[in-house]
C-alpha cells in the first residue's frame, strides 16, 4: 500500500503542508519549516494514524 501526500508551499510560513484523505473519510494533515521536517513530520503523523494497524509499504509526496 502506498499513500500519496498533496504538498502545497504555505505562504504564511514559507514552509509546506502535506495532505492524504482517506478513502473511507479523515485522513493526516501535517506541515513542516522546511522539506526535511515535512518528511518527518509526514513520517510521524502516519505512524500515529495507523498506531496498531500495518503501515503502508511507501509514502509519497506530490507537490503542487
Amino acid at each position: 500500500m502506498e499513500l500519496v501526500f498533496i504538498v502545497t508551499a504555505c505562504s504564511e510560513t514559507g514552509g509546506f503542508v502535506a495532505r492524504w484523505d482517506a478513502p473511507t473519510g479523515g485522513g493526516i494533515c501535517t506541515q513542516g519549516d522546511s522539506f526535511a521536517e515535512l518528511q518527518d513530520m509526514v513520517t510521524d503523523a502516519v505512524r500515529g494514524y495507523f498506531d496498531g494497524e500495518t503501515l503502508p509499504d511507501r509514502l509519497g509526496l506530490h507537490f503542487t
